[in-house]
């Protein structure tokens, strides 16, 4: 018997998800000076120098609500198979990171770039799972 009622993949990967959403989420809110200040030095010379809080926010949105959809899915996966909700929010998780992909490429950061295919891979993972 299966302390994940016979979806161990699917909660697993969702749960690597929430830790790695909901912590970036956290970080934003509780150091959102420090943030801008890193991430405008970091797009200084990109054509998004001048849009960093608004990017930011919106990436923080997205975080979240990512976050809270997975949290929501893993209870709903556990308790009754439901996929739904929880793929809606690997699907804003994998938005979120094609857009940060977007802006370490402006960036010309490509380290950092390659860094998200990381993450990337493991997001579309678990949207397969959770088709």
């Amino acid at each position: 018997m299966s302390i994940f009622n016979n979806h161990s993949p699917e909660i697993l990967v969702l749960l690597f998800l929430i830790v790695t959403f909901f912590q970036s989420g956290v970080d934003k809110i509780t150091d959102w000076k420090g943030n801008v200040s890193f991430i405008s030095d970091h797009f200084k010379n990109s054509p998004l120098k001048n849009m960093v809080p608004m990017l930011l926010a919106t990436l923080l949105f997205l975080e979240i609500v990512a976050s809270a959809l997975m949290i929501f899915g893993v209870y709903q996966l556990a308790t009754n198979g439901s996929r739904e909700i929880a793929l809606i929010g690997v699907e804003i998780a994998a938005i979120s990171l094609i857009f940060m992909l977007i802006g370490q490429r402006l960036a010309k950061d490509y380290a950092g770039a390659m860094t998200l295919a990381i993450y990337f891979i493991i997001t579309v993972f678990g949207l397969i799972l959770l088709q």
